[in-house]
């Protein structure tokens, strides 16, 4: 397969094409993934709102009734709850990993034992993390594929 990166003008349209003999399953994998590295929610901080891109949210966690997004160095507050989260990135690469904490798939480096059955993840900023023993199952099997 071929891939070809053309520069265009600042006043066009950004645009991802896709040249196949037949739609299979690896195109839908592309596209798919495409598709979860755009959008943005708006997260708030020094009393500021700023529109966040998703794939630069490291983790999503509520903290008494409160809920903040993870970036590399920044934290930000939502107004939306947990569950709106898990929701709104259910098709992306995000799963709850407690009942207070939602991930990034994708900025996961390792996982390794802890105590009691849960498990320690460690992000690509250096982070650490518990995997609530309840959520082990589906984190392994969502990071096999």
């Amino acid at each position: 397969m071929e891939i070809r990166i053309v520069n265009i003008g600042e006043n066009l349209q950004e645009y991802i094409e896709i040249g196949c003999h037949r739609t299979d399953e690896n195109i839908h994998e592309i596209v798919m993934f495409l598709k979860n590295r755009q959008g943005a929610v708006k997260g708030t901080k020094d009393d500021r709102q700023y529109q966040l891109p998703v794939v630069d949210i490291f983790y999503i966690e509520s903290v008494d009734d409160r809920t903040f997004l993870y970036l590399e160095h920044d934290c930000y507050e939502s107004r939306k709850k947990l569950y709106e989260f898990e929701a709104l990135l259910a098709s992306r690469h995000f799963a709850r990993i407690s009942k207070s904490v939602i991930i990034n798939l994708m900025k996961i480096v390792s996982v390794s034992p802890a105590l009691n059955g849960r498990f320690l993840c460690k992000l690509t900023n250096g982070e650490e993390v518990i995997i609530s023993r309840k959520y082990v199952p589906e984190i392994k099997e969502r990071l096999k594929g």
